[in-house]
């Protein structure tokens, strides 16, 4: 059972991702725009810098976590280089590494929704869009650095 609730909450959260559409912690029974409690979490709107504060941690642990699980790999002597382990890397360091960021950005005093509201918001401001490039570069590099193969 922990297995499989665990398995939905990813789920919930790769729907949010691609989606936009919040539904990570629903359940049955509780109104769809309400959190895992029942209770509607109050939205916090994000300033330029706080957008790229939080960006820049998002960023950071994503590449951190995703450099660790490649390691791990490594060490197991799987081939990243290898069409279906870099599939099974892929999807499961998507998974782990966005739960770690979003947990860190949480310990910051944002979510998810409140970071994507940002983004939607600020992105188009040029020295906003310039740094968030950036930050994307700096992780590719670093994850090709590492032996990351990118999909």
């Amino acid at each position: 059972y922990p297995k499989v609730k665990k398995a939905v909450e990813r789920f919930q959260k790769l729907y949010d991702s691609i989606s936009g559409e919040e539904v990570a912690g629903w359940r049955p029974g509780t109104k769809k725009d309400s959190g895992p409690s029942g209770a509607t979490a109050a939205s916090k709107d994000l300033s330029p810098e706080e957008l790229l504060k939080a960006a820049t941690i998002y960023f950071e642990t994503i590449t951190k976590k995703m450099v660790e699980i490649a390691k791990n790999y490594k060490e197991e002597g799987r081939d990243l280089k290898n069409p279906q382990v870099s599939q099974q890397f892929q999807m499961e360091a998507s998974t782990d590494a966005n739960e770690a960021a979003e947990d860190a950005m949480k310990e910051t005093g944002v979510t998810m929704a409140d970071f994507r509201k940002a983004l939607d918001k600020h992105s188009r401001i040029p020295t906003v869009g310039q740094t968030l490039a950036m930050l994307q570069m700096k992780q590719q590099q670093e994850l090709m650095a590492s032996g990351i193969p990118m999909m």
